[in-house]
């Protein structure tokens, strides 16, 4: 595990640090369509520090894998609060180790809300992500949320479950729901149209700000296309 590439956008002065590896075994993870990053060499942290230092930007996103299994995130963060004085954001986390320290938001994946399901979705328990999600927001992290719609796995009660917790916490919290995208090795399915239309608005009776996406696996492999926000460069 550790930090391999960092990518730029300059149109929104924005660099990301990338980590492989992750500590979910998620049955549905959509790494699964790609593989996992298998890098040549891991970044030391002189290199991330200049390289960050070379561009113009005003925030640093840290993504995954899972970005917070990595030992060297606490460092970086620091560097990129004190040093650089930007703001920083772990693009997605599952929430377990979720750290605050020179953090200023975070988007945690909620991966499901029954404690039984959880475990055998993930291999690992719901308690600490939801206690950390709670904590983070509690220390004024700026909290997103989002969740992966499975029809007949992780459906109605589960999706109800993980919005009526957010709601909990600050139903003024963003949430976003992404339609399953089938994955090697996986049973399930995509969701239809109308399902994906009513996920929606059951989490939306909920919560004030609840946002979707419903991509093919063709689209989920080409984002650019759809976004100019993964339109990046990469610098080292």
């Amino acid at each position: 595990m550790g930090f391999y590439k960092v990518t730029y956008s300059a149109e929104y002065r924005r660099a990301t640090v990338h980590n492989t590896g992750c500590n979910f075994r998620c049955l549905g993870c959509a790494y699964k369509l790609t593989g996992r990053p298998t890098p040549g060499r891991m970044l030391s942290l002189n290199e991330i520090r200049a390289g960050l230092s070379a561009l113009e930007i005003d925030r640093v996103h840290l993504m995954g894998g899972e970005p917070t299994t990595n030992p060297q995130l606490p460092e970086v963060l620091r560097f990129c609060k004190d040093g650089l004085r930007v703001r920083t954001y772990l693009g997605h986390t599952n929430g377990s180790r979720l750290i605050t320290e020179n953090l200023h938001g975070t988007n945690v994946s909620l991966k499901a809300f029954s404690p039984e399901k959880h475990l055998e979705y993930t291999g690992h328990p719901r308690e600490p992500v939801y206690d950390n999600f709670r904590a983070a927001f509690g220390a004024g992290l700026e909290m997103k949320a989002s969740c992966v719609y499975i029809p007949e796995y992780i459906a109605e009660d589960e999706i109800a479950g993980m919005a009526d917790f957010v709601a909990s916490v600050d139903p003024a919290i963003p949430f976003h729901i992404m339609g399953y995208i089938p994955v090697p090795g996986a049973m399930w399915r995509r969701p239809m149209e109308d399902e994906m239309a009513a996920i929606v608005a059951l989490a939306r009776e909920r919560l004030e700000t609840v946002g979707f996406s419903h991509l093919t696996p063709e689209q989920a492999l080409d984002l650019t296309a759809r976004d100019d926000r993964f339109k990046v460069v990469q610098v080292l």
